[in-house]
């Protein structure tokens, strides 16, 4: 994913925009795409429950297998609780719906940090046969525990995540999920999280399922990378992502030092501050096991905190 681009498909499905009003025309089968559903942001006649009201009546919902929701009417200024209001409506009609991403919208939309969001859970509790859920945007975003049965794959990228939906994230259950992948973010932004409130994730009991875990885009990298030494999480996973952050030589060495990672078959580190030696022995330690080692684009030639920043923040 990338915030720079409106998502071009979603669990597997090619992403379909539901057009303007007068336009339902010659519209593809209802299961065939991902369907988009947006306003330009301040710039609408037609406000996203309006929208979303006229793709209900348009579209079978009971065959939409993916919605993306993209910009509301007010994105900056107003929280999405009336999409999540109205998609919570008809979430009765959307049996067949897997896959629900909500804030899809670029910088030239709105900055990521500036995206308001709400209480998302209500989705979650009121489609219970879903089985990809992502978010954009930390401002005013709330996660209380829940636990959902099918739920194999939970993204939530921001520029700063609040500590409490971290801790609320690791409290919920969730027997199914494989793929976890938070972007932590920037304090400048509103991330608040420290090492100890990724515990109860990094220790999995309630992630029985996980197999790709993604702390990424994060101020402290080099704790978790820490933490993660001796996780208990970790002798499970297939994918490790500690990409898009502030990762230095103290992080990589604490991971090489620590319980073994040949078991995986990704370790993804790229926008990264490891230096050339370190970066060596990270190939040198892993890729004979057949660990792909992901380093991408360094960007080493700072040692202090400051002179470093994440991939992506305001």
């Amino acid at each position: 994913m990338t915030v720079n681009d409106h998502l071009d498909e979603l669990y597997g499905l090619p992403a379909f925009t539901f057009p303007e009003a007068g336009e339902e025309t010659g519209l593809p089968e209802p299961e065939t795409v991902a369907w988009r559903v947006a306003v330009e942001v301040y710039e609408s006649a037609e406000s996203w429950a309006e929208t979303f009201a006229r793709f209900a009546d348009t579209v079978d919902l009971s065959r939409v297998r993916a919605l993306i929701v993209g910009g509301w009417t007010d994105a900056y200024d107003e929280s999405n609780k009336e999409v999540v209001e109205a998609i919570v409506a008809v979430a009765d009609r959307l049996t067949a719906l897997r896959a629900l991403f909500v804030g899809d919208m670029t910088f030239e939309e709105s900055e990521i940090s500036w995206i308001t969001q709400s209480d998302v859970t209500p989705l979650l509790r009121s489609l219970p046969e879903l089985r990809w859920f992502g978010v954009r945007g930390g401002n005013e975003l709330a996660f209380p525990p829940l636990r959902h049965e099918r739920l194999e794959s939970l993204v939530v990228e921001t520029g700063g995540l609040d500590a409490e939906v971290v801790r609320s994230v690791g409290a919920c259950d969730f027997p199914a999920l494989e793929n976890l992948d938070l972007w932590l973010g920037s304090d400048w932004y509103g991330g608040t999280a420290e090492v100890g409130d990724l515990r109860p994730i990094l220790e999995g009991a309630r992630l029985p399922s996980l197999r790709y875990l993604a702390l990424r885009n994060s101020v402290i990298q080099d704790r978790i990378a820490e933490a993660l030494a001796g996780a208990a999480v970790v002798p499970r996973l297939e994918v490790l992502d500690l990409s898009m952050g502030t990762l230095s030589d103290e992080g990589a060495a604490a991971l090489l030092a620590g319980q073994p990672l040949t078991h995986l078959r990704k370790l993804d580190l790229h926008h990264h501050y490891i230096g050339q030696e370190m970066q060596t022995r990270l190939r040198e330690a892993l890729e004979p096991a057949g660990v792909v080692v992901d380093l991408g684009e360094g960007r080493a030639g700072s040692d202090r905190d400051g002179d470093r920043y994440i991939a992506v923040a305001e």
